[in-house]
């Protein structure tokens, strides 16, 4: 099955990592390796829209997935990253579903609030037509929206239940932050569970962060089926880590 929002959908397990470097050839790396999909993360690192017109650029010319953690909810925040190409956004703090429709609306042609024009690289530069350029879109582009705080806890069945949402994504540092919990924890696995639960009742993917790749089995036999991995630079620290270590035992 092709396309990330498909394989998503279907319940395959997907691996990606965020991408912190504002260097295109990070995510060509990445599509080489064979990881499924990167999320370029511009709430924590400095990527600004030049930097993901580049990212965007090397991620399809080596056909991985990109996915944009955006730094806010609003159409002039999500759209534009859509228009380069990108796969589809990770929104941060969706606490409950009246932001959850926002971003929906923001992603897709449909609801009306996303502005069209066939003419970006996501619309083949104006070489597909308007109606086939909003059909495309709005049937694979993949909507997470990260439960991180307490208060989303309560709200998760509405959340996930908003139409065009596809993955409930824990960002577990956040959520452990709001809980007042240690991560981890106990209480903080407990809440990933709820949002696993939420996940599989309304029939959508559960998404969560794992600082290592020991992590996943684990957290996949409990429902997890989408997974973000570190990021480049904990790629990179890992490495040379080994090298150092390796050379001066």
């Amino acid at each position: 099955m092709s396309g990330l929002k498909a394989r998503i959908n279907a319940g395959e397990t997907v691996l990606g990592t965020f991408v912190k470097t504002p260097a295109p050839h990070v995510i060509e790396l990445l599509g080489i390796a064979g990881l499924d999909f990167a999320v370029a993360d511009q709430e924590h690192a400095p990527l600004d829209l030049g930097a993901m017109d580049q990212l965007a650029l090397a991620a399809r010319a080596v056909g991985l997935p990109l996915v944009a953690r955006c730094w806010g909810q609003s159409p002039a925040r999500i759209s534009p990253l859509l228009d380069l190409g990108c796969t589809g956004v990770m929104v941060p703090h969706v606490a409950d579903s009246e932001t959850a429709e926002n971003v929906v609306a923001a992603v897709k042609f449909g609801p009306g609030k996303r502005g069209l024009s066939p003419s970006p690289r996501a619309g083949n530069y104006g070489t597909m037509g308007a109606a086939a350029y909003t059909a495309k879109s709005d049937a694979e582009s993949v909507v997470m929206v990260q439960i991180e705080d307490a208060e989303a806890l309560d709200r998760l069945d509405m959340i996930a239940s908003v139409p065009g949402v596809d993955v409930l994504f824990v960002g577990p540092a956040d959520l452990s932050q709001s809980l007042g919990c240690g991560f981890p924890s106990a209480q903080l696995d407990a809440a990933i569970v709820r949002v696993i639960q939420a996940a599989r009742h309304a029939n959508v993917a559960a998404g969560l962060f794992v600082g290592d790749e020991s992590q996943i089995a684990a957290w996949r036999e409990r429902g997890v089926s989408v997974f973000v991995c570190g990021s480049d630079q904990g790629l990179v620290i890992k490495g040379a880590r080994r090298i150092a270590e390796a050379g001066r035992a």
